[in-house]
């Protein structure tokens, strides 16, 4: 098997026996992503150079026992809303195209104390505002298991480039689905970890009380490895939670006989493609036969709110984030203009695409005089009302099972012309972002179109140890991880 085709926990394995090397590692990963990268679309950066001398450094490392772990030599890209030294951070916008940060995210700075090789950055919808990955600035990234697909979003670009065999694992940021919904389009393994369990240092904001940076991954044992090296408290992020961070990759593995698993009712409603309700309900069959409790009665009965609500506290929120880029300190400015008021609109107008302006415009109307009261301040106690719902499924069942998107990967152009119907594609995941969960999406089927299905597993805040032990679980019952698209058939 060519080396870019193999799990990051494989690899690990053949670099602690030094059967192979990092820079032979890199060196395979680099010429798959030129082969095939131009029909995809996942990179907005590929930082070759930089990469091989980052995998010579992990190399020696190896040799001479200098603080190796699991993920020393292993090639990691990123979202392009992770800051990075020296690298473009561009968020898929022009607003940022020139932009080099001048430093790491905590993430980032944790990858290469461990040893990772860091390859490029990847494609994604503009600030991480859409479900499709349409509505990046620069170019489009396509499904690999459909090049007239969408690979979803707004982590499309970190979805297909594992999908595609051109990423080992990446990591991408989750607002209300921006992970899982990708994965599941892609059939890779997304995890969005417990609100504060990841730092957000260096992520570049689109809503703060929303966002969380995850791994997306082969299988589910990576994910394991990648987030017990990201995890952890960061006195630089005040959204940071100080609570331990355990082995997770060492923890997987343990029975689920007698686990209490529970359907929600409003999951499985009107709107629900037929194909992807068989998927879900023979996941939960099988993990019925392994000795889990399915309870099917269990209700979350304001599920039908949280789209309203997210979209005016997500939009709100990045109503007052994305003021700074207004042309003055840095990033993009507007030509011509007459005056400094001219050149804020015009530096605004000419910076940002259709989908980011909308959701300025949708918070700033939310925030307004005379609204707020009957918007922000309502979707706020919706919000609470959402946790609560969780709260009392959570008192009865160790995780909740659940499609992650009502339908498999559209077409095209299907939906970018209709906010609404693209909005509503997040339903089944916006209401884990509202109430801070831990939630992941494996691969549990195909359509018979061949377009993967993804199933939602949520746990409780800070319980990644015990959904990532479930998804691996279902992941052996299953058999559907680490399965590739026949990509080569479609690049000619």
């Amino acid at each position: 098997m060519k080396l870019y085709n193999c799990s990051l926990e494989s690899l690990g394995e053949q670099l602690a026996k030094g059967e192979i090397s990092a820079v032979e590692l890199t060196r395979s990963l680099l010429e798959r992503i030129s082969a095939v990268d131009d029909v995809i679309g996942s990179y907005l950066t590929v930082d070759a150079e930089g990469a091989l001398v980052q995998a010579e450094a992990a190399d020696l490392r190896r040799r001479q026992g200098d603080n190796v772990t699991r993920l020393t030599g292993i090639p990691i890209a990123l979202k392009d809303l992770i800051s990075t030294v020296g690298l473009p951070t561009t968020c898929a916008s022009k607003m940022l195209a020139s932009y080099r940060p001048e430093y790491d995210a905590t993430v980032v700075s944790r990858l290469r104390q461990a040893g990772a090789v860091i390859t490029g950055k990847l494609n994604m919808d503009e600030f991480a505002m859409g479900s499709s990955t349409e509505n990046s600035a620069f170019q489009k990234t396509c499904n690999p298991w459909d090049l007239e697909r969408v690979p979803g979003g707004s982590s499309g670009g970190s979805t297909a480039a594992v999908a595609a065999a051109t990423a080992i694992a990446t990591l991408g940021s989750d607002t209300g689905g921006s992970i899982r919904q990708p994965a599941s389009f892609c059939g890779v393994v997304g995890m969005k970890p417990t609100y504060g369990r990841v730092s957000r240092y260096g992520l570049i904001a689109f809503a703060s009380s929303l966002d969380q940076i995850g791994p997306v991954t082969l299988t589910v044992a990576d994910s394991a490895l990648l987030l017990g090296v990201i995890a952890g408290y960061d006195e630089r992020d005040s959204t940071s939670v100080d609570t331990p961070v355990v082995d997770y990759y060492k923890n997987l593995k343990k029975e689920i006989n007698g686990l209490k698993v529970g359907l929600p009712l409003e999951y499985l409603g009107a709107g629900l493609d037929p194909e992807v309700e068989t998927a879900v309900r023979l996941a939960c069959s099988q993990l019925s036969a392994a000795g889990a409790l399915i309870d099917e009665s269990v209700s979350l009965p304001h599920t039908d709110y949280a789209v309203a609500s997210y979209y005016l506290l997500a939009t709100a929120e990045a109503s007052s984030n994305l003021a700074r880029y207004d042309g003055v300190k840095y990033g993009f400015r507007a030509e011509g203009a007459e005056g400094l008021l001219e050149m804020y609109k015009k530096t605004r107008a000419q910076g940002f695409g259709d989908e980011v302006k909308r959701r300025i415009m949708l918070g700033t109307y939310a925030l307004s005089s005379g609204y707020y009261d009957a918007y922000y301040r309502k979707a706020q106690q919706v919000r609470t009302l959402i946790t609560r719902d969780f709260d009392k499924v959570f008192a009865d069942c160790d995780v909740i099972v659940a499609p992650v998107c009502p339908t498999p990967a559209f077409a095209f152009g299907e939906k970018i012309d209709d906010p609404l119907a693209m909005y509503l594609s997040d339903i089944l995941t916006i209401p884990v972002n509202l109430a801070g969960l831990p939630a992941i999406s494996v691969p549990c089927g195909f359509t018979k179109s061949g377009l993967p299905i993804g199933l939602q597993i949520i746990a409780r805040p800070f319980a990644e140890e015990t959904l990532l032990n479930v998804a691996w679980q279902y992941e052996q019952l299953g058999g559907w991880c680490g399965r590739r698209p026949e990509l080569e058939k479609k690049v000619g």
